[in-house]
């Protein structure tokens, strides 16, 4: 397993959509537990191939306190969305250090592969929800910031350019 570069907004590789998934194979396998690794060192909850600059339908989510319940979603797609909505504080592993107030649908269904090529279905709420429609927008080249205004999402861009600026030059 390996510790994979995460890519950071607003490097234009996350605006772009991730391809489905045709073949569940050992390399894609391989693929999930150094997502999962790189997730977890992190640390976050969550993590999609195109943060990694893998360009493929794949998921990898563990909201459990002990980090014990990795959940793989491979070409994940919602099926339903509960009409109760939540707003809640997100942040990114892409988007370091910043966190703001977004509004998504509080209850879903998806639906997805698993590491063995087998479809399921998935109810979720609360965190999980949440966590699953923040990591299938990044799939759709989504990125949570996308959903702040204007003059937020470009306040937040400053400030990434400015602190990746100043690693640059102490490196």
């Amino acid at each position: 397993m390996a510790l994979l570069p995460i890519l950071h907004y607003p490097d234009p590789r996350l605006f772009k959509k991730a391809a489905k998934v045709e073949r569940v194979d050992d390399t894609l396998r391989c693929l999930v537990a150094d997502m999962a690794e790189t997730m977890y060192a992190a640390p976050g909850i969550g993590l999609a191939a195109t943060q990694v600059d893998v360009h493929r339908q794949v998921i990898v989510i563990d909201v459990s306190e002990d980090k014990s319940q990795l959940l793989t979603l491979i070409n994940p797609e919602i099926l339903q969305r509960g009409e109760a909505e939540c707003i809640s504080e997100e942040g990114c592993l892409s988007v370091p250090g910043i966190y703001e107030m977004v509004k998504r649908s509080h209850q879903i269904r998806a639906r997805a592969l698993n590491v063995h090529g087998e479809s399921f279905e998935l109810e979720a709420e609360g965190l999980l929800a949440v966590c699953v429609q923040h990591e299938i927008d990044h799939l759709h080249g989504k990125v949570f910031v996308d959903y702040l205004s204007i003059l937020k999402r470009a306040r937040i861009k400053h400030k990434l350019n400015k602190l990746a600026k100043l690693a640059a030059s102490s490196a």
